[in-house]
């Protein structure tokens, strides 16, 4: 065996969401993540994204209403010294867990504009068609907007910047006579950035008081802020809020700046939400490659098969980021902008969840990020129960176990596919997986000859019974209608842990 071959083959790395819309407002969700997260872990979690974290206009909101970057929790802004997850002391408490366990961090950077300003000021606009940013609506004219951010809770620790008028390219709201319209803010070198997205006409606006990347103060604040906090907090990632309404030029320099401060491995994914992958892949070329983006395409495709009868399974990845970039591919099933009432609501049939999961955590190509609202239910005390008939913690066990190796794809019929894993030299269980939206489903797949004559059964329990892998290597693989079945090695190394159970000793071990 060769050195190459002997090199140990690393742990699948599974990204979580760890938060969904409407955790409760009860300032305890650092506490809640650092006392989940060992148990986490155990399942194969390596990486978690938190919520956006600093503190909002409203000190009860989620804080994409970012009102001070700076503040973590720690000042009396806002009518409160937490933010809803918790205290900066609660947070620092969840890193220390985090490193304990060797768990990383991503934290939810909302840089596009800022909210809950402490001060109106004057300052000079021209409206703009709601519709189409670049046309100018009317003679320019003053306003007074809520445009002065002050910080008097904070005052000058960690940064003495403070925001006006001038550090911002428009705003949505005039005091002096209540009007709400989109202000394009007019003076030397101000204008919408030219390195956005051209939705709307230009996609620099999209809410609150949007920050004007081409203002030097305001660039040296950023990233002055994205190295404070990555060492403040020691993460070791990003999720980029809004990544298309805000400058390419200056991400792209945010993201050089940091990780020339913290290291090259920092990982940065943004929120992007397209349909159209080519848009995509032109966006992250223009970004130089730097960092990922979240699969809406693959997102969509699975909103748009569960919810047409008998859809072609085959066609689940067709135009998505993981069948064309897969490494710069995050794959998701749903995330608190999709999930149930919120703006970006994509519906997806509980019965396909488990298939979708199955098809991000158990193949070789993306960056899998499950779904705090999946793994435990909505709305806490879980109006809404787990998905996957609460076998997600399974199937994330699954990827960190089994998920190893060459992966042969069996696509033959419309409504019933599978795919397997053949394992590496260390880490040799492979798995066979078969997924159906129609009626119970088989297919005679190939796991590898050095498997004939063991007995496998799936560790989700929903396909009853054994498969005799025969002399040549294969096993006629079953799972019932509209579900799905992850076969494995009935005696294999990590089988004692299904399912999970996170009351158990197991994981209150871990």
């Amino acid at each position: 065996m060769s050195s190459d071959e002997q090199k140990p083959t690393p742990e699948n790395n599974t990204l979580f969401q760890g938060f969904e819309w409407n955790v409760p407002d009860d300032k305890k969700h650092w506490k809640r993540l650092a006392e989940e997260l060992p148990k986490l872990k155990a399942i194969g979690i390596n990486n978690i994204w938190l919520p956006p974290g600093c503190k909002g206009a409203n000190p009860k909101g989620v804080g994409y209403d970012i009102y001070d970057l700076y503040d973590l929790g720690e000042f009396e802004q806002k009518g409160s010294r937490g933010t809803k997850w918790g205290t900066k002391e609660e947070l620092l408490e969840l890193t220390k867990v985090a490193k304990e366990n060797n768990v990383g961090l991503y934290w939810d950077a909302v840089l596009n504009h800022k909210a809950g300003a402490d001060k109106t000021e004057k300052c000079r606009v021209i409206e703009v068609d709601e519709n189409d940013r670049t046309k100018e609506v009317g003679e320019p004219y003053e306003i007074e907007g809520w445009l002065g951010f002050d910080f008097p809770g904070r005052g000058d620790k960690y940064s003495s910047q403070k925001y006006h008028w001038e550090h911002f390219s428009g705003t949505d709201y005039n005091q002096a006579n209540e009007k709400k319209a989109i202000y394009k803010i007019l003076g030397d070198n101000k204008g919408w950035s030219q390195s956005v997205d051209d939705e709307s006409g230009n996609a620099d606006y999209m809410m609150f008081a949007d920050i004007d990347y081409s203002h030097p103060e305001v660039q040296a604040d950023v990233k002055n802020w994205g190295v404070w906090i990555t060492k403040e907090l020691g993460l070791k990632g990003f999720r980029l809020d809004a990544v298309q309404h805000f400058s390419e030029r200056f991400t792209n320099e945010w993201i050089d700046n940091l990780r020339e401060q913290c290291g090259d491995d920092i990982f940065v994914v943004g929120e992007f939400w397209s349909g159209d992958v080519k848009e995509m892949s032109n966006w992250l070329n223009d970004m130089h490659n730097k960092f990922s983006l979240y699969d809406s395409p693959l997102l969509n495709n699975f909103g748009q098969i569960s919810t047409s009868e008998s859809a072609d399974l085959r066609k689940v990845f067709d135009n998505t980021l993981v069948q064309e970039r897969p490494t710069d591919a995050v794959t998701v099933v749903t995330n608190h902008d999709t999930q149930p009432g919120q703006v970006m609501e994509t519906k997806i049939e509980g019965f396909f969840k488990p298939l979708a999961y199955a098809l991000i955590l158990l193949r070789n190509a993306g960056y899998p990020c499950p779904f705090y609202g999946d793994l435990y239910g909505l709305s806490e005390p879980h109006e809404t129960p787990a998905s996957c008939g609460g076998k997600l913690a399974d199937l994330i066990l699954a990827r960190k176990l089994f998920a190893y190796g060459d992966q042969e794809e069996y696509m033959d019929e419309a409504n019933c596919i599978g795919f397997v894993r053949r394992g590496t030299w260390d880490r040799k269980a492979g798995l066979a997986c078969i997924l159906s939206n129609a009626g119970p489903g088989q297919i005679k797949m190939a796991v590898g000859k050095m498997h004939a004559g063991e007995k496998w059964s799936d560790v989700l329990g929903w396909e009853e019974g054994e498969v005799e892998i025969d002399s040549d290597g294969y096993g006629l693989f079953k799972c019932p209608g509209t579900s799905v079945a992850v076969w494995v090695r009935s005696d294999a190394e990590g089988r004692e842990k299904f399912p999970t159970n996170f009351d158990s000793d197991i994981y209150n071990k871990a």
